[in-house]
């Protein structure tokens, strides 16, 4: 009898093993993670996506493997994230370029911001700026606007039609009711250039890409408070235009249908990172704060968001080219 306790024993346990299989394989994270960038690396988005990879992956165990895929302002990586497996294992970088203005400008893009999507984490929110060139003669944003009160006198450049930088100065013509004319480059190199030649008189466009070109001046950032990388520079709600206040939000989004434990953990290991000393001067160098939003949080961000541009861009009937 006793030889035979041992071998019962053993058979019992291989009984057992293929149920305990199953149960370790949907542990999560069981293997690698994948972020999808769908802008091209070296921008901002691509510096926050792998800035909130490494938290992420330093907290989980497992890497987070970031991949660019560009295209469409951000629509083709976002649509491909969309219609991928809600396994916990498919992030994208989603921001307001490719989850609130992009479809409010192109009716060609397949996703639903909203329904399509399990909205994780924000990883920063930076302002832009109304800038103008820093030899010309508008000191203020109150000098701008005077000019701008003569039809035809102000001209703004754009990064292109549709893009964030349009859409904002759309914003700020209805806000402060003046007639800007819009003048729409490819890209913020060109527009940047312009300005600074004075063949236009300014543009909108986020503070980590003009704000330390000192032949720009910034005449106000476009949040509640100033900014403390740039603390000179007063607020779009000091200047007396509240609903101008506008950030480049960017975070983590997996597809609709994503485990709740896997976006808590990444929401936590995100927002745990953003509060070590390193990077929270990181992101100030970029004008933005860590942030501790819950997963929840970032949801009714983009939900608000949504509704707003497009809104925005229907009555100023803005089409994507």
């Amino acid at each position: 009898m006793s030889g035979q306790a041992p071998r019962r024993a053993l058979l019992a346990a291989l009984a057992l093993a293929p149920l305990a299989a199953p149960a370790r394989a949907q542990s999560w994270p069981a293997r690698p993670l994948r972020l999808i960038v769908p802008f091209p690396p070296g921008g901002t988005a691509d510096l926050l996506g792998r800035l909130a990879a490494r938290e992420i992956e330093t907290r989980i165990g497992q890497p987070v493997v970031v991949e660019n895929r560009a295209g469409a302002g951000g629509a083709l990586g976002s649509e491909a994230v969309a219609r991928s497996a809600p396994d916990g294992y498919t992030l994208v970088l989603s921001n307001i370029a490719s989850q609130a203005i992009g479809p409010a400008v192109n009716r060609n893009i397949a996703y639903d911001s909203v329904r399509d999507f399990t909205h994780v984490a924000l990883i920063a929110a930076v302002p832009s700026a109304i800038a103008v060139s820093a030899a010309g003669p508008f000191r203020t944003l109150a000098d701008l606007l005077a000019r701008a009160r003569t039809p035809g006198a102000v001209r703004f450049a754009s990064t292109g039609v549709g893009t964030s930088s349009h859409v904002k100065l759309e914003l700020l013509k209805r806000a402060a009711a003046v007639d800007i004319t819009h003048v729409p480059y490819r890209g913020s190199a060109p527009a940047v250039a312009d300005v600074i030649g004075g063949q236009v008189e300014g543009l909108i466009a986020a503070v980590p890409d003009i704000g330390n070109n000192d032949r720009l001046r910034l005449l106000a950032v476009t949040t509640p408070q100033r900014a403390t990388r740039w603390p000179d520079v007063p607020s779009i709600a000091e200047a007396g235009f509240p609903t101008l206040v506008a950030s480049n939000w960017f975070g983590l989004s997996g597809p609709a249908g994503m485990p709740p434990e896997a976006a808590r953990r990444i929401n936590e290991a995100l927002v745990a990172g953003l509060a070590t000393p390193e990077t929270t001067e990181r992101l100030a160098t970029l004008g933005a704060a860590p942030n501790r939003m819950t997963a929840a949080d970032y949801a009714a961000l983009v939900a608000a968001e949504v509704p707003r541009w497009a809104e925005i861009a229907r009555a100023a009937d803005i089409r994507a080219e």
